[in-house]
């Protein structure tokens, strides 16, 4: 195995010759099988642009009608009320884990620009976080765990399978991100966790079918076996978050069953999916700007409600989406009403049975756990609500043009503004990034630029303007957007430019890129 990224301070301690041969014999073992699976997408993805649907798949009926349940939840996982996400730099690891959640998604993928350093450095926090060895000083504030307190339950969100590390490389190939990021983690902290009396955890991200869940599970038990690990000690929840996936959850949670931990409505990635997976289908399947779409939208609805139906009938946890708002200290008013969709938002959650939910900011754990706390009492979840009321059909699924709200000038401009940050952002090594006190990531930014791109390619008309979008009129609002964001303080001309480029490629190309974090991974040195 090579590593061609530079070993900066104590990277030594994470990049061991055992540690770098287990992930190279991870890649050996599955990467021909991760990019079967990839390919399999792009068929799919063909098989939709020319007409067809997604339903219910007819040859796993099997598994949806039989009787069956995942394991019971494993320790540290019982009770899941408040989630907090967030990159794993110093500084978030450090408050996520004091923060008073129940869970801490340690995020290498949407949340995390992955820089070398980030990647490498992110997997020295949790390990020094585990030992209670981690604490900084920076703009004369001080951060440390607090001594004696329980920490939030660490659970890891690797990179996708979509992505690769290119600065890792085994036999000349580069090694899937989420090969690197999974087994980095599992190779130094699986036995840390265990010691501490819980186990190394995980959120997966972005698979698209129960094939995929199926290569997660067969890694787990290949690293288990290896390093003496008790089968069914790791434990993996699944953000549905892509359209085909919500499919299959029962699939999903079948074949992790020995290994799951439930499923997560990771809406924002899965409006992006919505938006990916029919765009060029015409006006069937065309949303209104994304401020306008909320999870009352009956195909949010349906999507939401089956997840928790599907989760409960099988003994798994059902999470709830996460609440982007970032507090502000300086705005009152802002906040009280941003406050209270919070606190509306989380009361539909866990009035509909969610056994939990996700924040993205320290500040929002209170108001997360007294709504949960006001149903949940003393019991960890509500795995006792089986919801048998529900019947979601696939028609239902696929509901989008049910869904209220219009098109703007204002929406377009908010688009574009947005995806010019946090790209600019992210380029510079931030994944999560405060824009108009909401938490953008990667997620929210691929349906910024894919609400554009399926805007232009479907001649959408403004509703408050009459004008028609297209690549002149988005260049030339990007163009009116850089101008006022240059007169900001903070402005760096050099990743401006970069950001751009790099938005003028995914939203205006005719060619739709499938993720804008890969022609970005490609620009990132």
């Amino acid at each position: 195995m090579e590593i061609t990224g530079p070993m900066l301070d104590r990277f030594d301690e994470v990049l061991t010759p055992e540690a770098l041969e287990f992930v190279a014999a991870l890649h050996r073992r599955f990467d021909a099988r991760r990019l079967e699976l990839l390919e399999a997408r792009q068929t799919r993805q063909a098989e939709l642009s020319a007409g067809g649907t997604l339903d219910f798949l007819p040859e796993t009926k099997a598994v949806r009608e039989g009787e069956w349940q995942v394991s019971a939840p494993a320790p540290g996982l019982e009770d899941r009320r408040v989630e907090i996400t967030g990159p794993v730099d110093q500084k978030m690891t450090i408050n996520a884990l004091n923060s008073g959640a129940k869970v801490w998604l340690a995020d290498f993928e949407d949340a995390n620009a992955p820089l070398w350093d980030n990647c490498v450095a992110g997997q020295l926090n949790l390990r020094n976080a585990l030992d209670r060895a981690i604490d900084f000083e920076t703009g004369g504030k001080s951060y440390s765990l607090k001594p004696d307190a329980e920490l939030a339950t660490i659970v890891v969100r690797p990179r996708g399978w979509h992505l690769n590390e290119k600065h890792a490389l085994v036999d000349g190939q580069e090694v899937a991100a989420s090969l690197f990021d999974f087994g980095l983690y599992f190779f130094h902290c699986a036995r840390r966790q265990l010691d501490k009396g819980k186990g190394p955890y995980f959120y997966l991200p972005k698979m698209e079918s129960h094939l995929e869940a199926r290569l997660w599970n067969d890694v787990f038990v290949h690293a288990q076996d290896t390093l003496g690990i008790p089968r069914g000690t790791i434990r993996a929840t699944v953000l549905i978050e892509t359209y085909p996936a919500a499919f299959e959850m029962e699939e999903i949670l079948y074949e992790l069953r020995e290994h799951s931990a439930g499923l997560n409505a990771g809406r924002w990635d899965y409006l992006f999916s919505v938006i990916k997976k029919f765009r060029t289908r015409g006006r069937e399947y065309l949303l209104p700007e994304r401020n306008a779409v909320t999870m009352t939208a009956p195909f949010m609805r349906a999507y939401t409600e089956l997840l928790v139906r599907t989760c409960h009938k099988r003994g798994a946890h059902a999470i709830g989406g996460m609440a982007a708002f970032i507090p502000s200290r300086r705005d009152a008013e802002v906040n009280a009403v941003a406050l209270e969709k919070v606190r509306a938002d989380k009361t539909r959650e866990s009035g509909d049975g969610f056994d939990g939910s996700w924040v993205a900011h320290p500040d929002l754990v209170p108001i997360c756990r007294e709504v949960f706390d006001g149903v949940l009492g003393e019991r960890p979840n509500q795995l006792d609500r089986t919801r048998e009321d529900v019947r979601v059909s696939a028609d239902d699924l696929l509901n989008v043009s049910a869904t209220p709200g219009s098109i703007t000038e204002t929406g377009l401009r908010n688009n574009v503004d947005v995806a010019l940050r946090y790209l600019a952002a992210w380029m510079g090594g931030l994944g999560a990034v405060a824009i108009h006190n909401l938490m953008e990531d990667a997620a929210t930014a691929e349906i910024s630029r894919s609400q554009i791109w399926q805007w232009i390619h479907n001649g959408i008309a403004l509703a408050d303007t009459g004008e028609t979008v297209t690549k002149e009129l988005v260049e030339r609002i990007i163009a009116e957007e850089l101008a006022k964001i240059a007169k900001e303080p903070s402005y760096d001309a050099e990743r401006y430019a970069q950001a751009e480029a790099l938005f003028k490629e995914v939203a205006l190309d005719d060619d739709f890129a499938e993720f804008l974090t890969l022609p970005a991974y490609a620009r990132m040195p």
